[in-house]
């Protein structure tokens, strides 16, 4: 705005017939861009030229997989590096963001404001999400783990593994858990599945034999629930005869 005011002034000046070293001295301005100015016979846009980008031979592409609804700057820039593309996710990212304000996405709208509604799940609340059967979760909620899995591919990995050692546990499958194991390797859980291995010969005889500990662990806990409520200040021969005479 005070660039035109300016030019404004030159006009004004130029018609009063002033010269332009006189207009250019009292707008304190270079004489060459004062002549550049009356020369032009209007306001200059003063907007830089723009410049070319690497994306200008992708135009096509890029406005066909928009179309098609790829929303995903990152998944473009992976395809376009396929197609020769040598420059870095940001300049798709600021070609999608300008897509965007350019054509608002209702679905995109639709997702932020899911997105505001999940805003105060829990990690853990989203782990037991992520791990249950998704016939016992609502719409809103499976709709939330499907955008959640496609937006962390690495993450729908290790969760298809862990699903996979849930059902493997519950004896839901014909699965073995080497070959599980095998499959964790392939994902962040590879840490965890090196960890079963060290119990593995446990693990197995858990899945294959009858046995189970839990009724001792029951006593366990009720020995330690007693000991509790004395506070520390009991002896065995005292805390033996409140077990016995609690059985």
């Amino acid at each position: 705005m005070i660039k035109r005011q300016r030019y404004d002034e030159a006009a004004d000046l130029h018609g009063k017939g002033l010269s332009i070293s006189r207009i250019a001295s009292l707008l304190d301005a270079e004489r060459k861009t004062v002549r550049r100015w009356l020369s032009l016979g209007h306001a200059p846009s003063w907007r830089k030229p723009r410049r070319g980008s690497g994306l200008d031979v992708h135009v096509a592409y890029l406005e066909g997989r928009w179309n098609e609804g790829c929303r995903n700057a990152a998944q473009i820039w992976r395809e376009l590096i396929g197609r020769g593309f040598t420059g870095r996710p940001g300049l798709v990212r600021r070609w999608a963001t300008g897509r965007r304000r350019e054509q608002p996405d209702p679905s995109a709208t639709e997702q932020r404001a899911g997105a505001k509604a999940w805003a105060g799940l829990t990690i853990r609340r989203i782990g037991c999400m992520l791990m249950a059967d998704e016939t016992r979760l609502s719409a809103d909620e499976n709709l939330f783990v499907g955008h959640l899995l496609e937006e962390a591919p690495r993450l729908a990995e290790a969760i298809s593994v862990a699903k996979r050692l849930q059902r493997l546990l519950r004896h839901e499958t014909g699965d073995t858990l080497p070959a599980v194991l095998a499959a964790a390797d392939e994902t962040p859980l590879k840490n965890f599945a090196a960890g079963l291995r060290r119990d593995q010969d446990a693990i197995q005889a858990a899945l294959d034999l009858p046995w189970t500990t839990s009724p001792v662990e029951g006593q366990i806990s009720r020995i330690k629930m007693i000991k509790r409520t004395m506070y520390g200040g009991a002896g065995f021969d005292l805390l033996r005869t409140r077990v016995l005479h609690a059985a």
